[in-house]
């Protein structure tokens, strides 16, 4: 008699929300890489036991990997039915997955068919999904229409774009799915960039929640976003849409930027990594005297310094070149680094009904 089959899925996003959990059994180190949206870490085996059987699989022998390997997959599976997996209901419906919808993801499913949930696997596993999310952010950018926040540095676009999001917009904060501000001070002090692949992830996650009949607002992102590349199709639709320009004093934009390179204010040496960075454009004489404003404490001073010699010449040479509507946006004045300032814009640019629709 053959055995009944595994009940496997195709994954799709309808799929995806058919189940009440996604169970991702690979280890910490993959799951940390990137995951399917939602999914929680249940691991069959962890890090250092992955690379122990692997080691033993092909130092030893392929017996003796799974000899020792399901000894450790059934203690993991019986810790997570007595952990996270303790208060589940009969209905209970998780669907389960490994690297390729193998021997890991099996073995759970199997088990958790076997207590009584209705537990599935993805035909594929993570390479699956990951063949789905290519193909998927090839075309879903193009179903929206998008209106691209632009501005010099420091004139607050990610300010604008949070309230944006408060007054109800459909915002796509690629900087922040990013980890990073864009520019070459642009790294978080406590927010590590994450994998491409999980970059990608969130970028997809959050365009598929999108009504497409309504306009997504999004920064005029470059190509990379710190060490992170935007997805082509993504980056060919925000180039061909709309633009918005965002203009502030310099007073403003010293005062909005100053308050996010606070971090670099506490300890200069990053900054002075950073800065250095910068000798290939402008030379170790102009890099070293933007130093020593920092060595002195003279952070105002460095900030315009750094608008005037760097951030503004590369906005001005790259800006207009890449985004074909920039020319013909419309110009909305932020009168102060206040957050009343950025909601009263977010209220106008939501309430214009040309912008809207253009």
């Amino acid at each position: 008699m053959k055995p009944a089959p595994k009940p496997v899925i195709t994954i799709s996003a309808e799929t995806l929300g058919a189940f009440d959990a996604v169970i991702d059994v690979r280890s910490p180190a993959e799951f940390a890489e990137d995951h399917v949206p939602g999914a929680i870490s249940a691991p069959v085996l962890d890090n250092e036991e992955r690379a122990r059987v692997g080691t033993l699989y092909k130092q030893i022998s392929p017996f003796d990997a799974r000899k020792l390997g399901a000894a450790l997959v059934s203690k993991n599976i019986a810790r997570h039915l007595e952990t996270q997996f303790a208060s589940m209901p009969r209905q209970w419906k998780p669907l389960v997955y490994c690297w390729r919808g193998g021997k890991r993801s099996g073995a759970m499913a199997h088990v958790l068919r076997e207590v009584g949930w209705d537990a599935w696997g993805i035909e594929g596993g993570y390479k699956a999904y990951r063949r789905f999310l290519i193909d998927e952010l090839a075309t879903l950018p193009g179903l929206y229409t998008y209106r691209v926040i632009h501005g010099t540095t420091g004139s607050g676009k990610s300010r604008l774009l949070h309230a944006l999001r408060t007054a109800g917009a459909q915002v796509l904060d690629l900087e922040d799915l990013a980890a990073h501000r864009g520019s070459v001070l642009g790294t978080l002090p406590d927010r590590p960039q994450p994998a491409q692949k999980m970059f990608e992830t969130q970028v997809w996650d959050t365009l598929r929640k999108f009504d497409p009949a309504r306009p997504v607002y999004v920064e005029g992102e470059s190509k990379k976003i710190g060490q992170l590349q935007v997805p082509e199709a993504l980056m060919h639709a925000m180039r061909a849409s709309a633009c918005v320009v965002l203009e502030a004093s310099r007073e403003t934009r010293i005062a909005l930027l100053s308050d996010e390179y606070r971090h670099f204010f506490a300890e200069p040496e990053g900054l002075y990594a950073q800065l250095d960075c910068l000798q290939g454009l402008y030379g170790a004489r102009v890099v070293d005297d933007w130093k020593a404003m920092a060595g002195r404490g003279e952070w105002d001073e460095l900030v315009g310094r750094l608008l005037d010699e760097h951030y503004d010449p590369a906005y001005r040479r790259s800006a207009l070149r890449n985004f074909a509507r920039l020319a013909d946006a419309e110009s909305v004045i932020l009168d102060s680094p206040d957050e009343q300032a950025f909601a009263a814009l977010a209220r106008r640019l939501t309430d214009d009904k040309q912008l809207e629709t253009a």
